[in-house]
């Protein structure tokens, strides 16, 4: 099984895929545009929630280690160093590791592979790249990464334009496309968090000799969550499950849509995409196996 994955919502998914699934692993593809430098580390937010919450350690807030404590940014802060993430001790570890590894000449995929087997992570962890493309949005306030956006300055800005670079296929992502025959795209933000995996050198492309099934991360024009509202609009696209369709409109077979969100019909689709409803809302893993089930079946029901 092969997953997209932002940050927040495709974690939230991969914990009922992980459960639903027969299969002895899934292979997810994660988003690095929100990747930093930060003290010296390479601080990789979206890849480091995928590994933490397949290996059962992520935090309820989605990011960072469950029961870490923030003594060494404290103290710098103390000092008069602002870090622009608040960022853990065990968390830290993995940002060292990783650039330890990045410095003695290994790839991030790499290096991710090595943190996964650390974390005795069976599933494939791959990044989308290896190459370091940050996504940056313009705003009313100038440019910035999209972290500074999130974090420093709360999402407050008016948002002009996200932009995204375009990073090459690795070998690994290359293999997994060929290898798999459907596609999971969780409920990510479909600008920030899938946008710069679909804009990696040749995954369109791959996709659309794929069965993809989408969740939206939208529900009657209200987001579950972050700043999807501002990037979208930004983009021109509709804030809704219909805006999303049209992110994905080239390659999609399969929305999912809340089921509180009734006013969308298959005919207002691009393409052919068809819809399908289901509960999208994951307060915990009963929701998240339910919604993991039901994305299982549609797949079971339309390849061989």
């Amino acid at each position: 099984m092969l997953v997209l994955s932002g940050g927040t919502g495709g974690p939230k998914l991969l914990q009922g895929l992980l459960l639903e699934t027969a299969e002895p692993q899934i292979t997810v593809v994660v988003n690095t545009g929100d990747d930093m430098w930060i003290s010296g580390n390479l601080v990789c937010p979206d890849l480091d929630t995928v590994v933490y919450t397949i290996a059962g350690v992520v935090t309820e807030r989605w990011w960072g280690i469950s029961g870490d404590t923030f003594r060494t940014h404290e103290e710098l802060s103390r000092h008069g160093y602002k870090e622009s993430l608040s960022i853990g001790e065990l968390d830290r570890a993995t940002h060292i590791l990783r650039t330890h590894l990045l410095n003695g000449g290994k790839t991030l995929t790499e290096a991710t592979l090595d943190i996964c087997r650390s974390f005795e992570v069976s599933s494939t962890v791959l990044p989308m790249t290896d190459d370091f493309v940050p996504t940056t949005i313009i705003t009313d306030q100038g440019e910035m990464h999209i972290q500074d956006f999130l974090v420093t300055h709360k999402r407050k800005p008016g948002v002009l334009q996200v932009r995204s670079k375009n990073g090459a296929m690795t070998p690994e992502v290359k293999a997994a496309l060929r290898c798999h025959s459907s596609v999971i795209i969780g409920p990510s933000n479909p600008i920030s968090s899938i946008g710069p995996i679909l804009n990696v050198e040749g995954v369109r492309n791959a996709l659309k000799k794929r069965f993809v099934v989408a969740v939206s991360p939208i529900i009657r024009a209200r987001p579950l969550s972050g700043p999807a509202a501002q990037f979208m609009e930004s983009q021109g696209f509709p804030v809704s499950s219909l805006g999303v369709a049209k992110c994905y409109e080239d390659f999609l077979d399969v929305l999912v849509v809340d089921e509180e969100d009734f006013d969308i019909k298959d005919r207002d689709l691009p393409g052919s995409i068809h819809i399908v409803r289901a509960n999208t809302v994951m307060h915990g893993i009963e929701e998240s196996k339910a919604l993991a089930a039901h994305i299982l079946d549609i797949i079971d029901q339309n390849t061989v």
